[in-house]
């Protein structure tokens, strides 16, 4: 006898009567004698992905229970679709209704036509809500991360992965977090290339942790000009993922401790020209430890110029980067505390990378709506 299965469906609609098609739809899968519609998240209107020159979309996610296999699921799902009038008009287009197969228990299943979880449900913030809002203890099969997590990176956004842009991966956090440890051990495990930020070849750092801030802005505007160089989207590779053990934002973060007012005044009308050059990352990682630990990582290493550095200065650092990522929403951010990712641990490593190539397009990666 055929086991009960708990799966998730998406909905969305942004052609003709969306509340009554979406409602269509869900009434047509319950009188599948195979399916039972138990619960469905709050409809949520949401802006286009790809065309946007397009009506608005209502999206929700439907949790049923099925005696189906997944793949019968699916023919059942399309057949809806084919019955309440939904025309394919490629990847992006309009659609009377659109459901698509999110989750099927934990079964994790890659053919043509079939792939589950779907490839695309951890870039749409739609889809992780109202997944969280039925059940927050779903955890992605594949990823073996909480669906309510995978929305927290979003913060509130949905995303697409473009193949056309470079692939950048900035990994942000504070001076001594390790950083770029963290970034040439994934770039063993993703064949990266790598960036790694100007910090021993900038003459004026010593001598500004030294506490001769006269130099605070020769400090800053070198960091920006060899950023800017560094992240320059016209340079960056795009069929190749590049980490860089910084995110450009952090500029701002220490022009804004270090400058008098004068001198940031000055370095802010400098700074934008740059940061409209620099690409923008497609995910970033926020590795994270308490300012304490970080300094005795920075005199363990003992590097001349930061053995200045105090406890002070790296607190404040430290709530400078949270007010970013607070607010972050440019691309998705996996926040990951350091103690999950010890360097003799190669398991967590290789988690840390499955995430990673999930916000990262491949070379001839075509889009999937």
């Amino acid at each position: 006898m055929a086991e009960w299965t708990t799966a998730y469906i998406g909905l969305g609609s942004n052609l003709g009567d969306r509340e009554r098609v979406m409602r269509e739809a869900l009434q047509s899968l319950g009188r599948n004698g195979a399916m039972e519609v138990l619960r469905v998240s709050t409809i949520k209107e949401t802006m286009p992905l790809g065309q946007t020159s397009q009506p608005r979309y209502l999206n929700g996610v439907a949790e049923i229970r099925t005696m189906l296999s997944a793949a019968e699921l699916l023919d059942a799902l399309l057949t809806t679709e084919e019955t309440l009038g939904r025309v394919r008009r490629g990847t992006w287009g309009p659609r009377t209704i659109d459901l698509d197969l999110l989750l099927f228990g934990d079964e994790i299943i890659g053919l043509p036509d079939l792939i589950v979880p779907h490839p695309q449900m951890h870039l749409r913030s739609f889809v992780l809500e109202g997944l969280c809002e039925l059940d927050r203890d779903l955890v992605h099969p594949l990823f073996n991360e909480p669906v309510c997590e995978l929305a927290r990176r979003l913060g509130g956004g949905s995303f697409t992965l473009d193949p056309l842009v470079p692939q950048l991966v900035s990994i942000a956090g504070l001076i001594g977090v390790g950083k770029t440890t963290l970034m040439n051990r994934l770039a063993t495990a993703l064949d990266a290339e790598t960036v790694v930020e100007p910090y021993a070849s900038n003459p004026f750092l010593p001598r500004v942790y030294a506490g001769q801030r006269e130099l605070a802005l020769d400090s800053q505007l070198y960091f920006l000009v060899h950023r800017g160089e560094q992240l320059n989207a016209r340079t960056l590779p795009v069929d190749d993922v590049t980490l860089a053990d910084y995110v450009f934002e952090k500029e701002l973060i220490y022009a804004r401790r270090l400058l008098e007012p004068d001198q940031l005044a000055l370095y802010e009308r400098i700074y934008e020209p740059f940061a409209q050059r620099v690409a923008r990352p497609v995910a970033v990682i926020y590795l994270q430890d308490e300012p304490g630990r970080c300094l005795e990582r920075i005199h363990q290493r003992n590097r001349p110029y930061e053995q200045e550095i105090t406890l002070e200065f790296l607190a404040s650092l430290n709530a400078d980067y949270e007010q970013l990522f607070a607010h972050w929403t440019a691309c998705p951010i996996i926040r990951l505390p350091a103690s999950q990712v010890h360097p003799d641990d190669q398991a967590a490593l290789e988690h840390v990378a499955l995430q990673v190539k999930a916000y990262v397009a491949s070379r001839g990666q075509v889009a999937v709506g």
